[in-house]
């Protein structure tokens, strides 16, 4: 998970190699990230015309698999397994950006996007309870970003009616709108999950309130440029140009990264993520605080 080195950091422990990494030790543990990862499905997508997904079988299960393998790398039997897993500390997702952005890209209306979030969210929960099945006892469950205020958004879907936007941040509604009503139903399921599991803590961090403060009042946080334009980026707006995305000829990089929130457009700079990974570790934007969940015995 982007921006958790910070939590890394702060319990001592090393950054997590990528799942990968054949040959790795991962007795301390490992990263499954990867990029334009759903919680659904490819197929789910293909049988429902959405052909701007890129075809890449990396969805959620397909993780899960790759969680399997890493695995039998770490221990030997169903008990040992058991045991290891429930001193780890597992941060699932973010899922579900993905799944929303390319139904958008595939044209879809608001009330068809909003159909598949308890879709998105009922698969994540199995996901978690693969997880729990199989010994972990700590989760970290990530919601969504406010996809309205990120520059590709604003980018890709400008619109001429100013009552789209909102006022306040200049944030796209409509996309904003999904995150919060994917971010509601996720805290019901999750909450519905832990009094199934009460052995288990089952931790909601938020992404989506302190976007929306840095936002609103970005001066409060140092972000000169607002939180609406990206540090790397081909110009246009909000520094995002699809033909010059960061990286690529015609691009250019801000001189103070940390002024801004946005690095190339969909991903944040290393200032804003380290704010949140504080307030989830301290609080108020986890559910409860990872320092009150982690304990000396946990293992990472």
């Amino acid at each position: 998970m982007v921006g958790l080195h910070f939590a890394a950091e702060a319990f001592g422990v090393p950054l997590l190699p990528p799942s990968a990494n054949t040959g790795t030790n991962f007795s301390q543990g490992a990263n499954f990230a990867v990029m334009g990862a759903t919680a659904l499905d490819l197929q789910y997508f293909k049988d429902n015309n959405v052909w701007s997904i890129p075809p890449f079988n990396t969805s959620m299960n397909i993780q899960l698999g790759w969680f399997d393998e890493v695995k039998q790398t770490v221990c030997s039997s169903p008990q040992e397994c058991r045991e290891f897993f429930g001193k780890a500390l597992f941060v699932f997702g973010e899922f579900g950006g993905n799944d929303y952005s390319f139904a958008w890209k595939a044209e879809w209306s608001l009330e068809k996007v909003k159909t598949m979030v308890p879709k998105v969210v009922a698969s994540m929960i199995g996901g978690i309870e693969r997880l729990l099945d199989e010994g972990a006892r700590h989760v970290v469950v990530p919601g969504n970003l406010p996809a309205g205020c990120i520059p590709i958004t604003l980018t890709m879907y400008p619109s001429d009616d100013r009552s789209e936007y909102d006022p306040r941040t200049g944030c796209l509604k409509k996309y904003n709108s999904v995150a919060l009503y994917h971010n509601a139903m996720l805290r019901i399921a999750l909450d519905q999950l832990q009094r199934r599991r009460p052995d288990s803590r089952i931790v909601y961090a938020d992404y989506y309130t302190p976007y929306i403060q840095f936002a609103r009042t970005p001066h409060l946080y140092g972000y000169k440029r607002g939180a609406l334009r990206a540090c790397c980026g081909g110009g246009g707006p909000y520094n995002y140009n699809m033909s010059a995305s960061c990286g690529l000829p015609g691009a250019t990089t801000c001189s103070d990264p940390d002024a801004h929130v946005s690095w190339d457009g969909i991903h944040l700079t290393e200032a804003p993520y380290r704010f949140i990974a504080n307030t989830w570790l301290r609080g108020p934007y986890a559910h409860p605080p990872l320092a009150s969940v982690v304990r000396d015995d946990m293992v990472y």
